[in-house]
């Protein structure tokens, strides 16, 4: 079936239930998106497909998690590759609002903050940031919650209750992901969220709406980030000591990296694990984390580390 596209929130409700009624469905999942869709939304939207009977994709530039006006221009929209990469995955609807659509008296007043967990890492470098996503995934988290009075949920429960709902977030926004948990779990949102691995090229580098913008050298140098990543996940599936500094001595010779952070941390608090990095044999999980400067491209990356 041909994707639906709507714009408005009261759009966005009125279908998700006529979906939900005509396939009798008892789960509806979203994926919220910036657009400039790549294959690493495309497995979020597949995975979401298989686990749902009505998928919901998001496509909204969020202004209040851009420090820089001129980040928020550049970054690029494309809304009809978009779609086509969403129906080909079996999305049944996008939701491309306006600005004014989901922030219909300009900036809130109020907004959802990150707290500890969202000023280190990618807080500390680009402050108020989580505080905007966080903001606009509580508004669109909202939206996408399946209407009341439809077919039952999972089995044992009673008609009339509200479908299973599941969101879907990639991993490679590490510090997002767990925000986002967090931030459901504090505040009892109705809704489970699914964390999807990383998709990366066949080369390693992480897959990225930011990457178009890497020149053919900068995008060379960048493979820098995932071969001092994927060190530190070998030494770990050895239980070695993680050697960071030798990582990071890695990446620091690669002239166009401008290296931001790049350290191993819990992955619940994103508290640096400097006993567990060095000199003693790894144990327990982990998260490897590292952000960069190729040319003028800010890049991140992270991978799980356990024994």
């Amino acid at each position: 079936m041909p994707i639906q596209l709507v714009t408005t929130v009261a759009g966005l409700k009125a279908e998700s239930a006529r979906l939900l009624g005509a396939k009798q469905g008892v789960s509806q999942g979203l994926v919220p998106t910036m657009g400039a869709l790549h294959e690493g939304h495309a497995t979020l939207a597949r995975t979401a497909v298989e686990q749902n009977d009505v998928v919901v994709a998001s496509i909204f530039v969020n202004p209040l998690q851009f420090g820089d006006a001129v980040d928020l221009d550049r970054y690029p929209r494309t809304l009809d590759a978009d779609l086509a990469l969403l129906e080909e995955q079996g999305v049944d609807l996008a939701f491309a609002p306006s600005v004014d659509e989901v922030y219909p008296g300009g900036e809130p007043l109020v907004r959802i903050t990150s707290g500890r967990l969202g000023d280190k890492w990618e807080g500390a470098s680009r402050p108020g940031h989580f505080d905007g996503a966080l903001t606009v995934v509580a508004k669109l988290l909202h939206y996408g919650t399946p209407a009341a009075g439809l077919p039952a949920g999972p089995a044992g429960s009673a008609a009339g209750s509200l479908p299973a709902y599941r969101a879907y977030f990639g991993q490679k926004d590490a510090q997002q992901l767990a925000l986002v948990r967090r931030m459901v779990s504090d505040l009892n949102f109705p809704v489970e969220i699914v964390g999807v691995p990383t998709v990366r090229a066949t080369d390693g580098l992480a897959l990225s709406s930011r990457n178009r913008f890497l020149s053919d050298a900068e995008r060379d140098a960048a493979l820098v980030l995932s071969r001092a990543l994927r060190l530190l996940e070998e030494r770990a599936n050895a239980h070695e000591p993680l050697d960071l500094d030798s990582a990071l001595a890695m990446v620091e010779s690669q002239p166009l990296v401008s290296l931001d952070y790049f350290d191993v941390v819990d992955p619940g608090t994103l508290e640096p694990l400097a006993e567990n990095c060095r000199e003693t044999p790894f144990r327990g999980e982990a998260l490897a984390l590292i952000a960069a400067k190729v040319g003028p491209v800010r890049l991140i990356d992270n991978v799980p580390l356990s024994s």
